[in-house]
């Protein structure tokens, strides 16, 4: 069915899958002989082994996305592991995403990957608008892509950091929408800064006819996180939204999906990744998806939610 099972499965089943899938693959055909063929040889019977001899990787040279005829087994991995987060995202609070797909990347490039598409959209565009955020990743994906991020300070409210709605819709108005390759906001960062204001950029945006890509990279845990990005594609506009998938799902760094609302759009993104790709991070959260179950994963939202509000009341009691 393509949906995370609900209860999750022993680690003896989730090898025999995998074992299955390899078996599909041609370098694991019994009597090939890959004469030329660069892919599919390795060299080590242990990076064999560590890998499931998964060795082909997912998608092909024009498409990350693109089924691969003598993969067959990898390709089915591919498409099962984007079908299995999609339907963890939805779980999670943003229902009426309609794609994503897992990227070998961590989230600065792939928000990078995410600004390089859209600049086939708008070819006039050289402007970022970007909320402050002190996190240097996500500065350098913009610059990294070509473009100048224009810093919109942040407002303190109490003890918090918001985002300047005003200052944005001003700045938009100063430079011309037309020269704004899009907003980049974020959901989550370090204290004092707060989310966004996702649903009031995403109305701007829609507005002004600007996209709007947002860094969600440790927003699927945070129901908070989740339900401002519903929200801002409820009531505006929200291109895509990128996540981390170690802060995440807990599996080593170097993977992120890349969702969105308009499935043609996201498509356009994984068309422009450039040649295949590894399929350790597909392998990585496909696995610990499975090993989880949705019920698994359900619960360990809900023991995130309630150990932040014990350490909240600690901190609080603490300060008193």
């Amino acid at each position: 069915k393509g949906k995370c099972p609900e209860d999750g499965w022993d680690e003896s089943t989730i090898e025999l899958f995998l074992h299955e899938l390899a078996i599909m693959d041609s370098n694991n055909f019994l009597g090939n002989c890959g004469v030329g063929e660069r892919e599919g040889r390795v060299a080590s019977g242990l990076v064999a082994r560590r890998h499931y001899r998964l060795i082909h990787g997912i998608g092909r040279s024009g498409d990350i996305s693109a089924v691969q005829p003598k993969a067959a087994g990898s390709s089915l991995l591919n498409k099962l592991t984007n079908s299995v987060v999609l339907d963890i995202i939805k779980l999670a609070g943003v229902r009426t995403v309609t794609n994503c797909f897992v990227v070998p990347m961590a989230t600065g490039m792939s928000l990078t990957l995410c600004f390089l598409t859209l600049r086939h959209k708008r070819p006039k565009a050289k402007y970022i608008l970007w909320p402050r955020i002190d996190q240097k990743s996500c500065f350098k994906s913009m610059i990294t892509a070509g473009f100048e991020p224009v810093v919109i300070e942040n407002v303190l409210e109490g003890d918090e950091l918001r985002t300047d709605i005003e200052a944005v819709e001003a700045k938009i108005k100063t430079l011309g929408a037309e020269n704004i390759l899009c907003v980049h906001s974020t959901t989550s960062c370090f204290a004092p800064r707060v989310p966004d204001r996702l649903e009031e950029l995403a109305v701007i945006c829609a507005n002004y006819d600007i996209p709007h890509i947002v860094n969600n990279a440790y927003g699927v845990q945070s129901s908070k996180c989740m339900h401002l990005i519903q929200q801002g594609a409820r009531v505006g506009r929200i291109d895509a939204f990128v996540q981390s998938l170690d802060k995440n799902f807990m599996v080593p760094v170097g993977g992120a999906i890349i969702a969105g609302f308009n499935e043609s759009f996201i498509q356009e993104i994984s068309k422009m990744y450039p040649g295949k790709a590894s399929a350790s991070p597909s392998l990585d959260v496909l696995i610990t998806l499975l090993s989880l179950g949705a019920s698994g994963y359900k619960q360990l939202l809900k023991e995130r939610k309630v150990s932040f509000l014990a350490s909240s009341a600690f901190l609080k009691s603490a300060a008193n």
